[in-house]
């Protein structure tokens, strides 16, 4: 598909009550308002091209630059790629958009430990974003000591991090508890306690990562027999 071909389609999926959503979670500017399901629709016609993500993600718009980030090849992106897109990143929901195309580069470690190091909260909320990912899908990348290292990380720092970065680093406890080590999670989740996160004038709530990692855990588990078995 074409640019200007995507552009309408955006528009056409667009509506006033998905706008009003998005706004309640403070997204601003140019916007269609389109549902993920209808963006899903589009990528399952486009695939991967990477050349149109990045004539999606230069346009500015907030739809165009989320369908962006489904589409894109992370094979293709270093680390001064990736630095690039973050500069247009205006929100969280942005910014956890593209943790998932990040996660998936090959320089995905290293762009999550440089952002981890930033005081912007848009950085850190996409470098935790990108751990829970990491957890979830590609387990392998760190070891085991790594994920201690980030527990330990979290029960020092997330209550007095910035608020999106504290719902990151709860996803990405509740990832480490899920996929990777649950016992030392959930020890965790106990030393820290109850994290508050406010998500505005929405209907969202953070998780609470000790009783979420238990039910998850055991469903993974139970997931995993099952594959087992075939």
């Amino acid at each position: 598909m074409k640019f200007s071909q995507v552009m309408e389609e955006l528009k056409a999926f667009g509506s006033p009550s998905t706008r009003k959503t998005y706004a309640r979670h403070g997204i601003v500017g140019s916007i269609f308002g389109v549902k993920h399901g209808d963006l899903h629709k589009l990528v399952r016609k486009i695939e991967i091209d990477h050349p149109l993500a990045l004539e999606l993600w230069h346009s500015g718009n907030f739809d165009a630059r989320i369908l962006a980030t489904m589409i894109m090849d992370p094979a293709q992106l270093k680390m001064k790629d990736l630095a690039e897109l973050h500069k247009d990143v205006d929100g969280h929901a942005l910014s956890s958009a593209l943790s998932n195309v990040a996660q998936r580069t090959p320089v995905a470690e290293k762009m999550m430990r440089k952002w981890m190091a930033r005081k912007s909260e848009l950085y850190t909320n996409t470098a935790w974003m990108m751990l829970a990912g990491i957890a979830r899908e590609f387990p392998d990348l760190l070891k085991k000591s790594d994920y201690a290292d980030f527990l330990k990380t979290m029960e020092e720092y997330i209550h007095q991090s910035p608020n999106r970065t504290r719902h990151a680093m709860n996803s990405a406890l509740i990832s480490i508890g899920t996929y990777i080590n649950e016992k030392s999670a959930l020890r965790s989740a106990k030393r820290i306690g109850v994290v508050e996160v406010d998500h505005g004038d929405t209907s969202c709530k953070t998780k609470p990562a000790g009783a979420y990692i238990q039910k998850a855990a055991a469903h993974h588990r139970a997931k995993l027999a099952k594959l087992a078995k075939v």
